[in-house]
């Protein structure tokens, strides 16, 4: 099952992934959104440098965070910046890397940099996230017919931002990203989507190349900052003293091969209606844990009979020989008759 296979290749590094106790709360964080399992998309102010020349060559990186949690919102950055200072001012000056090998205190500070008015980060860099919500996510892989995979949604995503930064008049020449399955057909169908700019779809792109590192750092502090949100419905609840004030004292990482989260999952699973809207209930993690044997209600939804259903003509008035009316016949007409077996 592809959601299994998210959970191997995303699990990795757990301590790297744990939220941090005091993530910077940014402004991609929308708290109403998030708390009603809702997917939203937040895009910052063009950036100073930009907006004064909006013909300023611009390089863009997307990557996300929260591929593989069974709790937790999955979000994808988006950042661009003029060209000529790509490394320069990224890499060199700021150290931006890929945000599970740099500290979540470190995350934090760089992200604040960028959304302090007055910083070089926050003149010349401009970003965006788009917060793909559990709730959304699995009811998209949980589709009785057409399943929308968790590719086809970060895919769509991740066009929808690109497409937006378009919107807005940014020269764009060139866009890196950090792969989603085959990078060779990801990058052909970018290809022809944005056929005016050079596009590199590749792996571990989040570690070659900086734009791609910084967006990684925006969608890592936006989702670390969306479980606190989260876990606060808990960690505030009257009638729960001993719960822990923080995400990741409380669930941990969101991770299914997390202790912390599993163990906090078993404990807060409502018989009936499973978890909140934090849950990603496509994951066998939930799953399993709701079908196991005297932990879940087992619910048996009545299924109507379709051979006893009513026909629209059958409400329609006879005479007394059993004929259909002029006016209902006109009802008839429209609806249409019955054809004779037969006629086949």
């Amino acid at each position: 099952m592809e959601e299994i296979e998210s959970q191997d290749m995303a699990s990795q590094d757990i301590p790297q992934e744990t939220p941090a106790k005091d993530v910077f709360i940014a402004p991609s964080i929308h708290g109403q959104a998030i708390l009603a399992g809702a997917s939203y998309t937040h895009h910052s102010p063009i950036s100073e440098v930009v907006s004064r020349n909006l013909s300023t060559e611009c390089i863009l990186g997307v990557d996300e965070a929260g591929r593989g949690p069974v709790l937790g919102p999955m979000v994808y950055g988006l950042f661009y910046l003029p060209l000529i200072q790509h490394r320069s001012l990224l890499a060199q000056t700021h150290h931006f890397d890929d945000s599970k090998v740099l500290t979540p205190t470190f995350r934090s500070s760089l992200m604040k940099a960028l959304c302090t008015p007055g910083t070089d980060l926050y003149q010349n860099c401009g970003w965006a996230t788009r917060v793909m919500s559990a709730r959304d996510i699995g009811s998209g892989m949980l589709k009785p017919a057409g399943t929308y995979n968790l590719n086809a949604q970060a895919m769509d995503a991740t066009i929808d931002l690109i497409k937006d930064v378009f919107a807005k008049g940014i020269n764009v020449r060139e866009i890196y990203i950090d792969t989603i399955g085959n990078p060779a057909m990801y990058q052909k169908k970018l290809e022809r989507i944005f056929p005016t700019t050079m596009i590199t779809v590749a792996k571990k792109a989040d570690s070659l190349y900086p734009c791609v590192s910084a967006a990684s750092v925006c969608a890592k502090v936006t989702r670390d900052a969306a479980l606190e949100v989260c876990y606060q419905t808990y960690a505030s609840a009257a009638d729960a003293p001993e719960e822990p004030q923080a995400a990741a004292e409380g669930w941990g990482s969101g991770y299914p091969s997390d202790a912390r989260c599993t163990t906090w999952l078993k404990g807060h699973m409502n018989p009936v209606f499973g978890w909140g809207s934090e849950c990603r209930f496509s994951w066998s993690t939930a799953k399993d844990l709701l079908e196991a044997k005297g932990t879940g209600t087992k619910v048996d939804w009545p299924v109507e009979d379709d051979e006893q259903g009513m026909r629209v003509t059958d409400f329609f008035s006879t005479t007394a020989d059993g004929a259909i009316d002029k006016e209902s016949n006109e009802l008839t007409s429209w609806f249409g008759r019955p054809v004779a077996e037969e006629v086949f």
